[in-house]
């Protein structure tokens, strides 16, 4: 029998995948749980416009994602922390505070996509690495200074 998954279902398929199983397997466990429903023509049109549609929101979140890696791309922020007499900061640079100069230069980018290689705890330049998207990253310059 072939059903159309309306879960992802381990060892069958993904969401929105077209399976063929036993009829004993469709009947009594995925229809019954509301896991898969059964292939006529209509679902399976309607799973196929689904996943044209998820096709194209994926592509525009890419190509946005793209547009913004390319706006990121080498641009410098400062930030301005508390140190001692040597250039040491006391504590640390967190991603929290490098996204919250990111949204003041008009970039709203989450915390946890910036990646941090090495705890920042002395002043200079560091470059810090934006994973915006998968396959998508940026990287911008960092330059971390005493406040006066």
């Amino acid at each position: 029998m072939k059903v159309v998954l309306l879960e992802d279902v381990k060892g069958q398929g993904k969401k929105g995948d077209i399976v063929d199983v036993s009829d004993g397997y469709a009947r009594n466990f995925l229809i019954k749980k509301n896991l898969a429903k059964e292939a006529t023509g209509s679902a399976v049109n309607e799973a196929k416009q689904k996943r044209e549609a998820e096709e194209r929101r994926k592509a525009a979140e890419k190509a946005e994602a793209e547009n913004l890696a390319k706006n990121l791309f080498g641009k410098e922020i400062t930030l301005f922390v508390k140190c001692g007499d040597n250039g040491k900061i006391f504590g640390s640079v967190t991603s929290k505070e490098i996204s919250e100069e990111l949204l003041k230069s008009g970039f709203d980018i989450d915390k946890k996509k910036i990646v941090l290689k090495e705890n920042i705890k002395n002043e200079g330049l560091y470059e810090v690495e934006i994973k915006i998207y998968p396959e998508i990253s940026a990287k911008i310059k960092l330059l971390v200074q005493a406040e006066k």
